[in-house]
Protein backbone atom coordinates (compact mmCIF):
# COMPACT_ATOMS: atom_id res chain seq x y z
CA UNK A 1 0.00 0.00 0.00
CA UNK A 2 1.51 3.36 -0.66
CA UNK A 3 1.16 6.00 1.61
CA UNK A 4 -1.75 8.06 0.49
CA UNK A 5 -1.38 11.11 2.48
CA UNK A 6 1.91 11.86 1.45
CA UNK A 7 1.54 14.53 -1.25
CA UNK A 8 -1.97 15.63 -0.63
CA UNK A 9 -2.46 19.40 -1.50
CA UNK A 10 0.56 18.98 -3.78
CA UNK A 11 0.06 20.23 -7.61
CA UNK A 12 2.38 17.55 -9.59
CA UNK A 13 3.38 18.03 -13.72
CA UNK A 14 4.79 15.02 -15.56
CA UNK A 15 5.46 15.11 -19.14
CA UNK A 16 5.45 12.75 -21.45
CA UNK A 17 2.50 11.03 -18.95
CA UNK A 18 1.19 8.79 -21.59
CA UNK A 19 2.60 5.19 -21.49
CA UNK A 20 5.55 3.17 -19.81
CA UNK A 21 7.46 5.55 -17.63
CA UNK A 22 5.54 8.78 -17.14
CA UNK A 23 2.28 6.84 -16.30
CA UNK A 24 3.35 4.68 -14.51
CA UNK A 25 4.97 8.27 -12.28
CA UNK A 26 1.57 10.09 -12.78
CA UNK A 27 -0.12 7.03 -11.29
CA UNK A 28 1.93 6.95 -8.02
CA UNK A 29 1.75 10.53 -7.70
CA UNK A 30 -1.83 10.35 -7.97
CA UNK A 31 -2.03 7.30 -5.56
CA UNK A 32 0.11 9.24 -3.46
CA UNK A 33 -2.37 12.27 -2.56
CA UNK A 34 -1.12 14.85 -5.71
CA UNK A 35 -3.43 16.75 -8.47
CA UNK A 36 -1.69 15.37 -11.38
CA UNK A 37 -1.45 16.94 -14.67
CA UNK A 38 -0.20 14.30 -17.46
CA UNK A 39 1.05 15.32 -20.81
CA UNK A 40 1.07 14.30 -24.37
CA UNK A 41 1.57 15.34 -27.29
CA UNK A 42 -1.96 14.61 -29.03
CA UNK A 43 -5.56 15.11 -28.00
CA UNK A 44 -5.71 10.96 -27.97
CA UNK A 45 -2.94 10.81 -25.83
CA UNK A 46 -4.09 13.64 -23.40
CA UNK A 47 -7.64 11.87 -23.70
CA UNK A 48 -6.04 8.40 -22.03
CA UNK A 49 -4.09 10.01 -19.77
CA UNK A 50 -6.72 11.96 -17.80
CA UNK A 51 -9.20 8.68 -17.66
CA UNK A 52 -6.10 6.85 -16.49
CA UNK A 53 -5.83 10.16 -13.61
CA UNK A 54 -9.47 11.13 -12.81
CA UNK A 55 -9.87 8.73 -10.13
CA UNK A 56 -7.51 10.89 -7.68
CA UNK A 57 -8.65 14.24 -9.71
CA UNK A 58 -5.84 14.44 -11.92
CA UNK A 59 -5.99 15.32 -15.89
CA UNK A 60 -4.25 14.87 -19.03
CA UNK A 61 -3.21 18.03 -21.03
CA UNK A 62 -1.44 18.76 -25.18
CA UNK A 63 2.07 19.88 -24.48
CA UNK A 64 4.86 20.36 -26.99
CA UNK A 65 7.74 20.10 -25.11
CA UNK A 66 9.99 21.89 -27.36
CA UNK A 67 7.82 24.73 -27.75
CA UNK A 68 7.63 28.11 -25.44
CA UNK A 69 4.24 28.99 -25.98
CA UNK A 70 2.97 25.95 -25.50
CA UNK A 71 5.03 25.57 -22.17
CA UNK A 72 3.34 29.49 -21.24
CA UNK A 73 -0.06 28.30 -22.25
CA UNK A 74 -0.05 25.56 -19.84
CA UNK A 75 1.21 26.76 -16.95
CA UNK A 76 -0.70 29.65 -17.08
CA UNK A 77 -3.70 27.19 -17.36
CA UNK A 78 -2.75 25.06 -14.35
CA UNK A 79 -2.26 28.50 -12.57
CA UNK A 80 -5.64 29.57 -13.07
CA UNK A 81 -7.07 25.93 -12.35
CA UNK A 82 -5.16 23.88 -9.97
CA UNK A 83 -2.99 26.13 -8.82
CA UNK A 84 1.35 26.70 -8.52
CA UNK A 85 2.84 23.54 -9.60
CA UNK A 86 4.71 22.08 -6.47
CA UNK A 87 6.37 19.21 -8.47
CA UNK A 88 7.16 19.11 -11.70
CA UNK A 89 8.80 15.63 -13.59
CA UNK A 90 10.49 16.14 -16.15
CA UNK A 91 10.01 12.71 -18.59
CA UNK A 92 9.28 13.08 -21.91
CA UNK A 93 11.85 12.26 -24.85
CA UNK A 94 12.77 10.93 -27.80
CA UNK A 95 15.30 8.74 -30.01
CA UNK A 96 16.64 9.46 -32.95
CA UNK A 97 19.30 6.63 -32.69
CA UNK A 98 22.39 6.28 -35.48
CA UNK A 99 25.89 6.57 -35.38
CA UNK A 100 27.42 9.79 -35.58
CA UNK A 101 28.92 9.55 -38.83
CA UNK A 102 25.66 8.90 -40.33
CA UNK A 103 23.24 11.50 -37.60
CA UNK A 104 21.08 14.47 -39.68
CA UNK A 105 21.79 17.53 -37.69
CA UNK A 106 18.03 17.35 -37.76
CA UNK A 107 18.42 14.00 -35.49
CA UNK A 108 20.89 16.09 -33.04
CA UNK A 109 18.07 18.70 -32.78
CA UNK A 110 15.16 17.46 -32.48
CA UNK A 111 16.52 15.29 -29.22
CA UNK A 112 18.45 17.84 -27.80
CA UNK A 113 15.03 20.44 -27.82
CA UNK A 114 12.70 17.81 -26.66
CA UNK A 115 15.27 15.94 -24.16
CA UNK A 116 17.13 18.87 -22.75
CA UNK A 117 15.92 22.13 -23.74
CA UNK A 118 12.68 21.40 -22.94
CA UNK A 119 14.16 20.61 -18.80
CA UNK A 120 15.49 24.45 -19.02
CA UNK A 121 12.17 25.81 -20.08
CA UNK A 122 9.82 23.74 -17.99
CA UNK A 123 11.99 24.13 -14.51
CA UNK A 124 12.14 28.14 -15.34
CA UNK A 125 8.50 28.10 -16.01
CA UNK A 126 7.40 26.58 -12.57
CA UNK A 127 10.34 28.39 -10.57
CA UNK A 128 8.70 31.49 -10.49
CA UNK A 129 5.74 30.00 -8.33
CA UNK A 130 8.35 27.62 -6.32
CA UNK A 131 10.02 30.60 -5.41
CA UNK A 132 6.75 32.50 -4.20
CA UNK A 133 6.02 29.16 -1.73
CA UNK A 134 9.87 28.29 -0.88
CA UNK A 135 8.97 25.17 -1.23
CA UNK A 136 9.29 22.62 -4.64
CA UNK A 137 10.70 19.83 -5.78
CA UNK A 138 11.62 19.33 -9.97
CA UNK A 139 12.59 15.94 -10.73
CA UNK A 140 13.96 14.71 -14.28
CA UNK A 141 14.32 10.88 -15.80
CA UNK A 142 17.57 10.78 -17.35
CA UNK A 143 19.20 7.55 -18.35
CA UNK A 144 22.01 4.70 -17.42
CA UNK A 145 23.27 5.88 -21.38
CA UNK A 146 23.68 9.54 -20.12
CA UNK A 147 26.19 7.85 -17.16
CA UNK A 148 27.79 5.27 -19.63
CA UNK A 149 26.96 5.66 -23.04
CA UNK A 150 25.59 3.91 -25.97
CA UNK A 151 26.86 3.79 -29.58
CA UNK A 152 24.52 5.19 -31.99
CA UNK A 153 22.98 7.47 -29.27
CA UNK A 154 25.20 10.06 -28.91
CA UNK A 155 22.35 12.56 -29.31
CA UNK A 156 20.62 10.96 -26.55
CA UNK A 157 23.40 10.22 -23.93
CA UNK A 158 24.37 13.63 -24.49
CA UNK A 159 20.95 15.14 -23.46
CA UNK A 160 20.77 12.72 -20.92
CA UNK A 161 24.16 13.73 -19.19
CA UNK A 162 23.29 17.39 -19.70
CA UNK A 163 20.43 17.03 -17.63
CA UNK A 164 22.43 15.82 -14.73
CA UNK A 165 24.74 18.62 -15.11
CA UNK A 166 21.58 21.20 -15.49
CA UNK A 167 20.37 20.12 -12.26
CA UNK A 168 23.41 20.24 -10.19
CA UNK A 169 23.49 23.83 -10.81
CA UNK A 170 20.07 24.90 -10.64
CA UNK A 171 20.14 22.82 -7.09
CA UNK A 172 22.79 25.10 -6.04
CA UNK A 173 20.59 28.07 -7.24
CA UNK A 174 17.41 27.55 -5.63
CA UNK A 175 18.11 25.48 -2.48
CA UNK A 176 18.20 28.36 -0.33
CA UNK A 177 14.03 28.48 -0.83
CA UNK A 178 14.03 24.80 -0.17
CA UNK A 179 13.56 24.17 -3.84
CA UNK A 180 15.30 20.67 -4.28
CA UNK A 181 16.35 19.38 -7.84
CA UNK A 182 17.63 15.80 -8.31
CA UNK A 183 17.62 13.53 -11.17
CA UNK A 184 16.36 9.48 -11.73
CA UNK A 185 18.56 7.93 -14.14
CA UNK A 186 16.90 4.11 -15.06
CA UNK A 187 18.39 0.93 -16.86
CA UNK A 188 16.66 -0.81 -18.82
CA UNK A 189 13.08 -0.67 -18.02
CA UNK A 190 10.21 -3.37 -19.35
CA UNK A 191 8.35 -0.71 -21.81
CA UNK A 192 7.16 -0.89 -25.01
CA UNK A 193 10.57 0.39 -26.46
CA UNK A 194 12.40 -2.91 -25.17
CA UNK A 195 9.66 -5.30 -26.01
CA UNK A 196 10.62 -4.69 -29.01
CA UNK A 197 13.87 -6.30 -28.45
CA UNK A 198 14.33 -9.87 -29.85
CA UNK A 199 14.50 -12.34 -26.89
CA UNK A 200 17.85 -12.35 -28.07
CA UNK A 201 18.66 -8.86 -27.19
CA UNK A 202 16.44 -8.70 -23.60
CA UNK A 203 18.93 -11.73 -22.31
CA UNK A 204 21.62 -10.27 -23.39
CA UNK A 205 20.70 -7.52 -21.43
CA UNK A 206 19.57 -9.39 -18.65
CA UNK A 207 23.24 -10.89 -17.87
CA UNK A 208 24.20 -7.30 -17.94
CA UNK A 209 22.23 -6.47 -14.32
CA UNK A 210 23.03 -8.13 -11.44
CA UNK A 211 19.51 -8.23 -10.12
CA UNK A 212 19.04 -10.41 -13.37
CA UNK A 213 15.93 -8.51 -15.11
CA UNK A 214 14.71 -5.71 -16.43
CA UNK A 215 13.31 -3.02 -14.15
CA UNK A 216 9.88 -2.24 -14.38
CA UNK A 217 8.19 1.63 -14.71
CA UNK A 218 6.89 1.05 -11.33
CA UNK A 219 10.74 0.90 -10.26
CA UNK A 220 11.07 4.40 -11.14
CA UNK A 221 7.97 5.67 -9.95
CA UNK A 222 8.78 4.73 -6.62
CA UNK A 223 11.95 6.54 -7.18
CA UNK A 224 10.40 10.02 -8.43
CA UNK A 225 7.84 9.73 -5.37
CA UNK A 226 10.43 9.52 -2.80
CA UNK A 227 12.17 12.60 -3.98
CA UNK A 228 8.80 14.37 -4.42
CA UNK A 229 8.26 13.51 -0.86
CA UNK A 230 8.92 15.61 2.47
CA UNK A 231 11.11 12.74 3.19
CA UNK A 232 13.30 13.89 0.76
CA UNK A 233 13.65 17.45 1.75
CA UNK A 234 17.36 17.28 2.43
CA UNK A 235 18.66 15.70 -1.17
CA UNK A 236 19.40 18.20 -3.55
CA UNK A 237 21.61 17.59 -6.89
CA UNK A 238 22.04 14.07 -6.71
CA UNK A 239 20.93 11.24 -9.05
CA UNK A 240 19.45 8.39 -8.13
CA UNK A 241 20.31 5.34 -10.39
CA UNK A 242 17.62 2.76 -10.65
CA UNK A 243 19.15 0.17 -13.21
CA UNK A 244 19.46 -3.16 -10.60
CA UNK A 245 23.22 -2.57 -10.39
CA UNK A 246 23.67 -2.50 -14.07
CA UNK A 247 25.80 0.70 -13.53
CA UNK A 248 27.75 1.72 -9.69
CA UNK A 249 28.38 4.92 -9.83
Amino acid sequence: MHETSRLNGEVALVTGASRGIGAAIAARLGAEGARVIGTATTAEGAARIGEALAANGGRGAVLDVASQSSIDMLIADIEAREGSVGILCNNAGITRDTLLLRMKQDDWDAVMQTNLASVYRLSKAVLRGMMKARRGRIISIASVVGLIGNAGQANYAAAKAGMIGFSKSLAREVGSRAITVNVVAPGFIDTDMTRALGEEQRAALGAQIPLGRLGEPADVAAAVAFLASPEASYITGETLHVNGGMHMA
